[in-house]
């Protein structure tokens, strides 16, 4: 019966999904049309990633506000575990902003034009040396004032663990001067965990938002200095975000607690397992406490011990 109910509450997210996707795609495009800004554009992908999140029951808590300036451009560099990744940043920051993606997808029919329409900043991947030009071309934009948001690691996580760093992102915050802020993710893998379909409700994303990184110390040969520094701070927050987990914390929303009951809960494990991954949840909590761009990647960091959370 648990998972009767579960494949229903995901037949109606994936089917409001859908009908929201249609009325913002709709109005977006016909925006575009008028409007190569990307504010109305940006204004309609907003709306469309609240109404998701409110589709699929999650809570998403965020910290840091006050270090996003709408006066002037800033980078934005996330961990990226998740669908939902976008959609709570999205819902949740309260500035304009544009998406770097790779250039090959404004190749693609219909949603490459309209992503070129909204604003949206290409970074070719596959090219070193265009691989230069298109960060030239991007920080343009963003010394024109476009604030950003960029995830070096270049693909989602399976389980939500914090993977490689690209250094493209970090090449482009030097050579644009702007700030760069650092952002943390927890919990968006638990609400579609990777190469599934199943929605589960209740589930609480963490976001933390750092103090911007004064990029002045930083000369542009030294990228990989700023991303080693930059992923040894977001391990951390991750490791403290995780902490902050209470177990069964998702039995709060009601939508949970009909499918799963009093005792139930989604079986993460056969998810994962789905999803190729050994475990669904990297860092789990104690009981009763609270819980690519382009270039070549750079070494894995796995300090995890808290401390100053903005890189020396």
């Amino acid at each position: 019966m648990n998972r009767l109910k579960a494949r229903l509450f995901t037949i109606w997210c994936w089917t409001g999904c859908g009908l929201s996707t249609a009325l913002w795609g709709s109005l977006s495009v016909i925006g575009s049309v008028f409007s190569s800004s990307g504010r109305f554009q940006h204004f309609c992908m907003r709306r469309w990633a609240k109404d998701n999140v409110w589709l699929s029951r999650a809570r998403v808590e965020i910290e840091g506000l006050e270090h996003v300036d709408g006066r002037r451009p800033q980078l934005f560099v996330s961990n990226h575990s998740g669908l939902h990744d976008t959609l709570s940043l999205a819902a949740r920051l309260p500035i304009q902003f544009r998406w770097i993606a790779k250039k090959s997808l404004f190749g693609v029919p219909f949603m490459g034009w309209h992503m070129q329409r909204s604003g949206y900043i290409a970074i070719d991947r596959e090219n070193p040396r265009e691989a230069a030009k298109s960060i030239v071309e991007a920080a343009r934009t963003i010394q024109g004032g476009v604030s950003a948001i960029a995830f070096p690691e270049g693909t989602r996580s399976k389980t939500g663990a914090l993977g490689r760093f690209h250094s493209g992102a970090f090449a482009l915050a030097l050579r644009a001067g702007v700030p760069l802020v650092p952002v943390s993710i927890d919990g968006s893998y638990r609400v579609i965990v990777p190469k599934t379909l199943q929605v589960n409700p209740g589930t609480v994303i963490r976001i933390r938002i750092d103090r911007p990184i004064d990029l002045a110390g930083y000369p542009r040969g030294e990228k990989h200095r700023l991303m080693e520094e930059v992923h040894a701070l977001m391990d951390r927050n991750l490791t403290d975000l995780r902490r902050r987990r209470k177990i069964d914390e998702e039995r709060n929303d009601a939508v949970f607690r009909w499918i799963y009951g009093r005792e139930g809960r989604p079986d993460y494990d056969r998810l994962a397992a789905q999803a190729g991954a050994s475990a669904a949840e990297p860092t789990k909590p104690e009981p009763g406490s609270e819980v690519a761009l382009t270039a070549r990647p750079g070494p894995q960091t796995n300090e995890s011990c808290r401390g100053d959370r903005r890189p020396r």
